[in-house]
């Protein structure tokens, strides 16, 4: 039977794949940004380099999207124990990463107001758009907390003995870190990586009857 045609199989495969690729996507896209490159005052940057700018967006957009199976995998994984406070941390982390995808978009306008207008202009009239209550608490919030559930949802996982104890915190060290260029993207990249893809890669290698039924 084909992959597609087993869906346990293709669930399985697709949230551990995604688990494993997310971070991958995620550094890419933040060596790809020319701010966080360069750091210090970065006003006008996205202005001069748009096309950087929209690879970066891009990828990290994907990077978050690709956690929403992963997540939903690891939900699926807590079955005996901790199983409402990892549902609830699910839905947490689901809620905040669909969040920070929907925030890449400004990435797109800091760009082009910078371009339109004077970029100090432009790099103010963005932030203001952005300090608005609505981008504020329907987006910016809800997004950090998603990050709290996915690190909530990994201990449920390890407490559920379906991942090492130190993947939640690699996993969250990394997230934080990683914008820190260039130590902080190597070496939080590495462990976003190592948290997300001991969990994804430990899905891949289950057998569907340890799918169907893990612990």
């Amino acid at each position: 039977m084909s992959v597609l045609a087993d869906p346990g199989r293709f669930r399985r495969t697709a949230a551990g794949l995604c688990l494993v690729l997310a971070p991958l996507l995620h550094v890419a896209a933040l060596v790809a940004d020319p701010a966080i490159r360069q750091g210090g005052d970065t006003i006008g940057v996205y202005g001069r380099y748009p096309g950087q700018v929209s690879i970066s967006a891009s990828l990290l957009h994907w990077s978050w999207v690709l956690l929403v199976p992963g997540i939903i995998g690891m939900v699926h994984l807590i079955r005996d124990r901790a199983v409402v406070f990892g549902h609830l941390a699910g839905g947490v982390a689901l809620l905040g990463v669909v969040n920070f995808s929907g925030l890449m978009l400004g990435d797109f306008f800091y760009s082009r107001l910078e371009r339109a207008m004077p970029a100090e202009q432009g790099a103010r009239l963005a932030d203001e758009a952005f300090a608005d209550p609505g981008a504020l608490f329907g987006f910016q919030i809800p997004g950090f907390a998603g990050l709290l559930g996915l690190f909530l949802l990994g201990l449920a996982l390890a407490y559920a003995r379906q991942a090492p104890w130190w993947a939640p915190f690699a996993m969250l060290a990394g997230i934080v870190g990683a914008p820190f260029f260039p130590v902080g993207t190597v070496v939080g990249g590495l462990l976003f990586l190592a948290g997300s893809g001991v969990i994804g890669l430990r899905m891949l290698r289950m057998s569907n009857a340890e799918w169907a039924r893990p612990g």
